[in-house]
């Protein structure tokens, strides 16, 4: 998409925003006042404005706030802080900036809001796993709301990486494998944040990050590099941030990570071309922490001086924690005066966001005393949890319990109140953490048997003795909250300690269990689920995770999520996403027959994207299509019927899926290209109607997107591997898109 198709060419210190939902806030125009201001500005003051300095720790906030740096703020060398929260201590702070400073100009507070602010929410791969943007927006809102109480006006979230390896620790903050689910995941989180207008109160400033290919780090080390394909990069990665940019996403954030030996933080092919440029996006672009600095050690630059200016160069308006800008951009413009009309941009890039949260207006508009104490928002903490769990298996119907069955709860994750938090806790406290074994009470007997970490196996015989005692076991295991998150990559993503040892001593007893999954990511764990009828995949809910997990074990609500990332069998298998280029020799299940697959294992993965069961069966009728071709500019409708054939409500993910099965360039077995969470009560047939475009079956070929003719298969299932019905239709020419594919959301309709 060019910039003239998104919006009108103008000058840079006059954009405050790019996108449809900004255009509430544009009544108020600053962009005079942004030049007057810029034009009176010393160098030293727009370095300061282009800087964000940490005011304490994360579990230390505001602990920096001392008079040393109150007089940094006084003289104008800094536009922005980092973990910093409270509305009074930030009314105060604000204070001295736009009373005490030169120029009066107000600050920006920032903190790592990712999902929750005080009511902890489930961990964003959790919301995922609810395919449906409503919980990840109602999320987005809530969390803004509590954060814009405490003061704060910014968030450095959604992340949109597209992850398909299991071993980076981030998996945990993204939407997942898909860059379909993942774009749509991230339009809704950026309108919970930012609702219509940031100057009205109570929403933050939303960031998509990291700006690009974060997710494709080689082996799934954090931080490492990635290096893709100029169509996987288009196809895969940058899909989820074109729809971020789109829905309105007020900031960028650079990767850490190189892309094929381009540091992100320097990469003004990618950051000032594709996402400047040609996209048109004019929002605020900030650095990851100390990201600028750290470009003398990926080897491009050789002194702070050169790595602002790369940076600067690149289209990094602002400095997170390094200080690089602010000790060090001034010496490389006084070597390149060519670089101060760059630092113009920025700092009016940086002034325009200050003026859509309405702070030229009312610099103390924010902040809510009386809010920030309000109690804990656990009904929708635990209807955002219901939602994002996931029944990977129920053999025998073993789920919902039976009523007076004598039960046995295993495994000290039960009983984790921290680990229901996840990573990224804002100011969520453990003692705000419900767990399972709380939920549950006296209703079971409770042993811990092992930790997810350590050696201590003694607590095993007991754990036996109660399973023998009961009629069926909850056996808790998987990942404590510290195993996900920043700098959390592993190498095996198995059972962590001696938990396989429990698991295989619980197995002998011969009592029928139900596998409770908790962690940050899909485990490879085929061996150590096999004998187990029933598998629920529960991820780090939040606050009401206990409460959630006991109301889909006891049936009182049921299962509705889905995988949005497939679980591997084995460590070894990782990364295998769903979406997968044919090949010229395809697996074959017959080892005599030389294919694409591991000798030592079963083909794909234990449980694909999209898997996952209800406490009913839903029939799906034919798929039928509104037409058998479509012009290159044409819209088809792909309608499929759906049948509750069972006796209790269930909540079906309907899942549409495409194949180019002849084109110019080898495309993926099947990709996503739409879906809907239904509820359905017993008996009920609906009917659900998907409307795509031409557009949405564009290839990327070399520095454009090209809809081809030709026939396209569609695809209607339960799960990427549980297609229900199939139909095909022709596209009758060809010609050029103007934006990613998997970006373009599907209309969807549920009659």
């Amino acid at each position: 998409m060019k910039r003239r198709d998104v919006m009108k060419a103008g000058a840079l210190l006059a954009a405050s925003a790019w996108a449809p939902v900004a255009v509430a806030a544009q009544s108020r125009d600053h962009s005079a006042r942004i030049k007057a201001l810029i034009d009176q500005m010393t160098l030293a003051e727009k370095l300061g404005q282009m800087t964000q300095i940490p005011g304490g720790r994360q579990k230390s906030l505001n602990s920096k706030l001392d008079a040393a740096m109150l007089d940094r703020v006084r003289k104008g060398e800094m536009g922005s802080f980092l973990h910093v929260a409270g509305a009074e201590p930030l009314r105060e702070l604000q204070r001295v900036a736009v009373e005490e400073s030169r120029l009066k100009i107000p600050l920006l507070f920032a903190m790592d809001v990712i999902h929750g602010y005080r009511t902890i929410l489930p961990v964003p791969l959790a919301l995922a796993a609810s395919w449906d943007p409503a919980v990840a927006e109602a999320a987005a809102r809530l969390a803004a709301e509590e954060a814009w109480a405490a003061g704060l006006h910014w968030t450095f979230t959604p992340m949109v990486d597209v992850a398909r390896d299991p071993r980076w620790g981030r998996v945990v903050e993204g939407a997942g494998e898909d860059p379909y689910l993942g774009a749509r995941m991230a339009e809704a989180q950026v309108k919970g944040f930012q609702g219509a207008d940031l100057a009205k109160g109570q929403r933050l400033m939303a960031c998509a990050k990291h700006f690009v290919g974060y997710g494709a780090a080689i082996g799934g080390r954090d931080y490492d590099s990635a290096d893709v394909s100029d169509r996987t990069l288009n196809e895969v990665y940058l899909p989820p941030f074109h729809a971020a940019a789109r829905a309105g996403a007020a900031s960028f954030m650079t990767a850490f990570n190189d892309l094929g030996g381009v540091p992100m933080t320097a990469n003004a092919a990618l950051v000032r071309g594709t996402l400047r440029d040609n996209w048109g996006y004019q929002g605020l672009i900030v650095s990851d922490w100390n990201a600028i600095k750290e470009l003398i050690n990926h080897g491009v630059a050789e002194t702070p001086a050169q790595a602002a200016a790369l940076a600067l160069r690149a289209g990094v308006d602002m400095d997170m924690a390094s200080g690089t800008y602010s000790e060090h951009l001034g010496a490389a413009v006084a070597v390149d005066a060519g670089l101060l009309p760059l630092v113009d941009q920025a700092v009016g890039r940086i002034l325009a966001a200050k003026a859509r949260l309405g702070l030229f207006d009312d610099p103390f508009g924010f902040g809510d005393p009386a809010h920030e104490k309000a109690p804990l928002n656990r009904p929708v903490a635990r209807d955002l949890a219901r939602r994002s769990i996931v029944l990977l298996r129920n053999e025998g119907g073993l789920l919902p319990l039976k009523p007076g069955a004598k039960v046995g709860l295993i495994g000290a994750l039960a009983d984790d109140a921290s680990s229901t938090l996840g990573s990224w806790r804002a100011r969520g406290q453990i003692e705000d953490g419900v767990t399972l074994r709380a939920a549950l009470g006296d209703t079971v007997e409770y042993q811990p048997g092992v930790k997810p970490r350590g050696s201590d196996g003694s607590g095993i015989p007991a754990a036996i003795d109660a399973a023998k005692r009961a009629d069926v076991v909850l056996l808790a295991i998987g990942e404590d909250y510290d195993f996900t998150g920043e700098a959390r990559s592993y190498a095996e993503i198995g059972l962590a300690g001696l938990q396989i040892a429990l698991v295989e001593a619980l197995k002998a007893t011969g009592k029928p269990i139900v596998a409770i999954l908790m962690g940050g990511r899909p485990l490879a764990l085929e061996k150590a689920l096999t004998g187990i009828p029933a598998v629920l995949q529960t991820w780090l809910l939040g606050v009401e995770s206990g409460p959630a997990i006991a109301e889909i074990l006891t049936g009182k609500a049921s299962p509705g999520g889905r995988l949005p990332i497939g679980m591997p069998r084995v460590t070894g298998q990782s990364p295998i996403p769903y979406a997968h280029l044919p090949t010229g020799r395809p697996a074959n299940p017959d080892l005599s027959v030389d294919s694409a697959r591991y000798r030592d294992m079963d083909i794909g993965p234990l449980f694909a994207f999209g898997h996952g069961l209800g406490y009913s069966e839903v029939k799906y009728g034919e798929l039928s299509l509104s037409a058998a071709e479509i012009p290159v500019t044409g819209t088809l409708t792909a309608t499929i019927s759906i049948t509750n054939t069972g006796k209790v409500a269930v909540e079906e993910v309907v899942q549409l899926y495409a194949n180019d099965p002849v084109a110019s360039v080898s495309r993926p077995d099947r990709e996503l290209r739409g879906f809907v969470r239904v509820t359905l009560k017993p008996g009920e047939t609906r009917k659900v109607s998907f409307t795509l475009s031409a557009a949405q079956f564009g290839i990327w070929q070399p520095g454009k997107w090209v809809v081809e003719k030709g026939e396209i298969k569609l695809m209607a299932g339960a799960s990427s591997t549980d297609i229900r019905s199939e139909a095909g239709f022709r596209i009758t020419g060809t010609a050029a898109g103007d934006m990613p594919a998997t970006s373009i959301a599907t209309r969807v309709r549920v009659a």
